[in-house]
């Protein structure tokens, strides 16, 4: 019987095949796992990015203009388009107009406007067409999941003069944020819906308007927002606080936008404000990736 087996030239044939095979193809079979993790990292950085960028950028986007400044995290701060401050300010904090009251859900729920030739208005009451502070109390109360309401909000009067330091409450100093030089003005709903009362930010008495220069057009905030680069590489957003009754963002609620930040930076072009994100990856060495945006 005859019995069939390779010879010596086939399996020399065989041993040299698989040594080609074994490195060549080993090696290609890490440059394409190296290449998916690549492209892995790359594409979760860049969806992880822009959502942060957006979030900010959503946010900056119904920014009371005048109110924006960059801090230090030792609290100094500079109105933003002044600011010099570079690579050391680390916080972005401006206080927010309310978009979603305005919008409301098919009318406005604050106009905008004060009638300032109604014979109601006065130095204690400001009477604002089409505004429902009802609704409205309701909406704030939901956005800010209890933890504000119409009481809490603040009007700002367009056209208005404004120091950055104090009109705001950026000082925290709740005596100056009470004169009648402020920005914000703190009110609560009167006794009809379409109507504001002044009060003071700290314990809600009965303040005035008396020697406040009461513009016809006006923007409503409850919330200040604050987006921080702390030194773990975290990138914060603050919401749900109020400069103007002296709270600071740590008094409000937060939420994390993206870890292993390298570099936030920011800066402004009169009213136009420029963000830039840049992360890395903790997987690979010297991979990174930047993300900007420019606010109107």
């Amino acid at each position: 019987m005859r019995r069939a087996a390779f010879t010596l030239l086939e399996l020399l044939f065989v041993i040299v095949i698989m040594g080609v095979l074994s490195k060549f193809g080993v090696e290609f079979l890490a440059q394409a796992y190296n290449n998916f993790i690549s492209s892995n990292i790359n594409n979760t950085l860049q969806a992880q990015s822009e959502a942060a960028v957006e979030t900010i950028a959503s946010r900056l986007q119904y920014r009371i203009k005048d109110s924006i400044i960059a801090k230090k995290a030792n609290g100094d701060f500079k109105a933003l388009a002044s600011s010099d401050y570079d690579a050391s300010a680390t916080i972005l904090e401006w206080v927010g107009s309310d978009i979603d009251g305005f919008r409301g859900n098919s009318l406005p729920l604050w106009s905008g406007v004060i009638d300032l030739n109604n014979s109601i208005s006065s130095s204690t009451l400001l009477v604002s067409p089409k505004t429902n502070t009802t609704a409205l109390n309701a909406l704030i109360n939901v956005l800010s999941n209890s933890g504000s309401d119409i009481n809490d909000s603040a009007i700002y009067f367009v056209g208005s003069d404004t120091d950055i330091r104090s009109g705001y409450g950026w000082d925290g100093n709740l005596t100056v944020i009470d004169t009648q030089n402020g920005a914000m003005h703190p009110v609560k709903a009167g006794v009809n819906i379409n109507e504001f009362v002044p009060i003071k930010g700290s314990d809600g008495s009965l303040n005035s308007f008396s020697g406040v220069d009461v513009y016809e057009y006006y923007q409503l905030a409850w919330s200040a927002y604050a987006v921080v680069h702390s030194a773990d590489k975290k990138l914060t957003l603050y919401y749900d606080y109020q400069p103007w009754r002296g709270e600071s963002y740590i008094n409000g609620k937060h939420a994390t936008l993206m870890e292993n930040v390298d570099t936030f930076r920011f800066k402004a072009i009169g009213s136009i404000v420029k963000v830039q994100i840049c992360v890395n990856s903790n997987v690979m060495e010297d991979y990174s990736l930047c993300k900007e945006k420019t606010i109107y």
